[in-house]
């Protein structure tokens, strides 16, 4: 299962073979500096000597307590430890750094001697374009890091999240929640995705490929979370300029709700989502299509105070007029109760109309947005018979997400690297994803499952929202800054 490809056991060891590493790297630095070898092997006590020895104030100690903060000031004391036994060449920082303990022990048991505290130490006199380069070099590095590790900011580019997220809302995904994961394409550009900013030239080289895995998290997807995650399907969101498709870890991101985890049954009813026979919990400001009868023009500032932002003029075949519009119920009902407004109707797909687009396969599954499923989410470990209608189902997902190198189908025979298949057992874990504004959202009910290993983390807040159809001094929508995300 790829949320546990460390295991706690795994983890623990790493962790333990971690710490006696650095213990003995401490037990030498700390006699250097004339202290007892043995503090490196006693927890917080050996971090409060290195910061003694470093000349690094002693409240620094509480700070290591703190995410985020603790790696800045973590870093900063590694490096500083470098520079009080003289070794802080750009070559030790990087060495140091990327190899830590590793490099950290060999300094510790070479001929290195303790030269005082780091702080005390006059710095080395640089050219004005070396020391500008190495604060450059610093300062990408850690903005990568944190990237990677904690958080990434995104940006709502299209209403199928509305009104829950906006276009122009500017988030802050948290990464921690779900595990970072590993590049499957190293050699990139720093701070870019699949471009060099402002250019059509892909930001990486295929070059080396190499398996992802995802870090330890503090937990996993669960049902309704926001998510962001590479959009999955190899079409034209995530082909290159050369034709060639985008590596998976730099698909094109894409957030949605999910809506079903992996080995939960969906099924939509009416436009209302069920999960394992129950009905499923609906987000709070979840959009549909409504009809709105009037024979009079609705004002714009009708529209802005509803919050109603995609709405036009429509004349139907049965001679009725007004507008139709994407918004929610209690819109809806205000705009039901004006004087002028003969109904409000919400316009949900009739069961027996099919969606030529609809996943997986209209000639199989005659459903439609409002009335879709039922349908099981793959899970890890999951078995199911080879049969006409199973791999109408699933096939298009074991030959484009499972990881196998050849996979053919062909109507109930499955063969995979050129053995056929009588039955199939899921690798991965899959989730459904569905956007609030359920009419106007390309989800999981056109394009399938994401899988696990394309999550990328979970929308944790809002901290800057730009509505580009404000005026002057209403660009910024003030109300929506640093706004959690229901």
């Amino acid at each position: 299962m790829y949320y546990h490809d460390f295991s706690p056991v795994f983890v623990f060891i790493f962790l333990i073979g971690w710490y006696i590493l650095q213990g003995v790297a401490y037990y030498k630095f700390f006699e250097k500096a004339g202290k007892q070898g043995w503090i490196g092997f006693v927890p917080f006590y050996n971090y409060y000597t290195h910061i003694e020895i470093v000349g690094r104030p002693n409240y620094w100690i509480v700070l290591l307590l703190i995410p985020v903060i603790n790696f800045f000031v973590g870093l900063t004391m590694h490096l500083d430890l470098m520079k009080s036994f003289g070794r802080y060449t750009y070559l030790d920082q990087v060495l140091g750094v990327v190899f830590a303990p590793i490099y950290m022990t060999y300094i510790a048991w070479t001929d290195t001697k303790y030269l005082g505290k780091a702080v005390e130490i006059p710095k080395t006199k640089k050219s004005f374009g070396k020391e500008w380069f190495e604060a450059i070099v610093f300062a990408v590095f850690c903005a990568t890091f944190i990237r990677w590790i904690f958080m990434e900011a995104y940006v709502i580019p299209t209403p199928s999240m509305e009104r829950s997220l906006l276009v122009g809302d500017f988030l802050f995904v948290s990464k921690a929640e779900y595990g970072p994961r590993t590049a499957k394409t190293p050699l990139q550009v720093p701070l870019t995705h699949q471009k060099i900013w402002g250019t059509e030239i892909p930001s990486y080289l295929p070059w080396i490929s190499l398996p992802s895995y995802r870090l330890p998290s503090f937990g996993v997807v669960e049902r309704n979370d926001v998510v962001v995650f590479n959009y999955p399907p190899h079409d034209r969101y995530n082909t290159r300029a050369d034709g060639g498709a985008h590596p998976m870890d730099l698909g094109t991101h894409y957030i949605k709700r999910c809506v079903a985890l992996a080995g939960e049954t969906i099924e939509v009813r009416g436009g209302q989502v069920y999960i394992n026979g129950a009905i499923g919990e609906n987000p709070p400001l979840m959009q549909f299509t409504y009809f709105i009868e009037t024979e009079q023009s609705i004002r714009d500032r009708i529209w802005d105070d509803l919050k109603i932002w995609e709405y036009y003029p429509v004349a139907r075949p049965d001679g009725k007029r007004g507008y139709q519009a994407f918004t929610d119920q209690e819109s809806a009902d205000k705009l039901e109760a004006l004087p002028f407004v003969k109904s409000v109707e919400v316009q949900f797909e009739d069961p027996e109309r099919v969606e030529p687009d609809i996943f997986p396969d209209s000639r199989f599954f005659r459903w439609n947005r409002d009335n879709y499923g039922p349908l099981t989410v793959p899970k890890s470990g999951m078995k199911i018979e080879v049969n006409e209608e199973n791999l109408a189902m699933y096939g298009s997902t074991i030959s484009k997400y499972e990881g196998h190198d050849l996979v053919e189908i062909d109507s109930s025979k499955l063969t995979i690297n050129g053995q056929e298949l009588t039955s199939y057992t899921f690798e991965k874990d899959y989730f459904f994803m569905m956007g609030d504004n359920r009419h106007n959202s390309a989800d999981s009910r056109y394009w399938g499952f994401v899988s696990e290993d394309h999550i990328v983390g979970e929308a944790s807040f809002i901290w800057m929202s730009w509505d580009t159809n404000g005026s002057f001094f209403n660009k910024i929508r003030w109300r929506r800054l640093f706004n959690g995300i229901e």
